[in-house]
């Protein structure tokens, strides 16, 4: 067999592998949909149908009706990007520090930070972050919801890899031309860091977007909840189990993250692309 031919049979495998795993992830949001589509006899209807008969839209009104989900989309809004703002910035501003200042106990402190990663912040953690927030008079307050994870020791380590990549040519050259370490971040670094930014700004919000325990203890009131409650209050809401209500209503609580997606999906697969080859 020829290299030619063994190339496009090998990538013509790839590609049919590759779509059917696509068909086998996309299913589950596919059913949702069609669900969220569907009358109550269409639902329940046996055998089950694939496709709707029509395009059945009160699912996604009554789904409005019995949960507040615009209130909750906002405070999951609110939540999110305040929390990916704080990762972010910190985590630049810590990743750059690692990669590039000498100070003492430097890789002390950066192996300590490391070494948080292996430890489930979010349980670990809740019982004292409450009785702080507690102290601090923060439940059912954004408060509440966003300062806890404003910083990210994942973001810091993935920063200052990503920092460390960059030559040092670069910094010697700014240090030349007398620009302080501050104008070599914001005006040389971030300008090449786009991709890795977008990339984790998409990360971090979906973290943020589904984060389900922590609003869950810290939040009594329902006009501050997050919209992963909001989902269950409208399971427990729906006492008829009508399905396509709760579809219709999962599917709203998606769409913000997946305009996120879209938004900065170039940049995320440059990230992906440009952390690969380095690997």
């Amino acid at each position: 067999m020829r290299k030619s031919t063994r190339k496009l049979l090998n990538t013509t495998l790839a590609e049919i592998a590759l779509i059917a795993i696509t068909l086998v992830v996309s299913m589950p949001l596919f059913l949702a949909i069609s669900i969220s589509l569907q009358s109550p006899e269409e639902v329940f209807s046996y055998p089950p149908k694939i496709f709707p008969k029509g395009l059945y839209f009160k699912n996604y009104l009554d789904a409005f009706k019995l949960v507040p989900l615009t209130r909750l989309i906002l405070n999951s809004l609110i939540m999110a990007g305040a929390i990916t703002a704080g990762k972010l910035f910190t985590g630049i501003l810590s990743g750059y520090a690692y990669a590039n200042f000498r100070f003492r106990g430097k890789n002390v402190s950066f192996f300590a930070l490391f070494a948080t990663l292996f430890l489930p912040a979010e349980t670990v953690m809740i019982v004292p972050l409450f009785l702080i927030m507690k102290k601090f008079g923060w439940v059912n307050t954004y408060w509440a919801l966003t300062i806890p994870f404003m910083a990210s020791a994942t973001n810091t380590f993935l920063f200052r890899q990503h920092f460390l990549s960059i030559p040092k040519e670069l910094e010697d050259a700014a240090r030349i031309d007398g620009a302080t370490p501050l104008q070599y971040l914001t005006r040389v670094l971030l300008p090449l860091s786009k991709a890795m930014i977008g990339g984790a700004a998409i990360i971090n919000f979906v973290y943020a977007w589904n984060m389900y325990l922590w609003p869950l203890v810290v939040i009594m009131q329902d006009e501050m909840k997050t919209v992963q409650i909001g989902v269950k209050m409208l399971i427990d809401a729906e006492s008829a189990n009508n399905w396509g209500v709760i579809m219709a209503g999962t599917i709203v609580v998606l769409i913000p993250t997946v305009i996120m997606f879209l938004l900065l999906q170039n940049l995320f697969v440059k990230s992906l692309v440009r952390s690969g080859m380095k690997g």
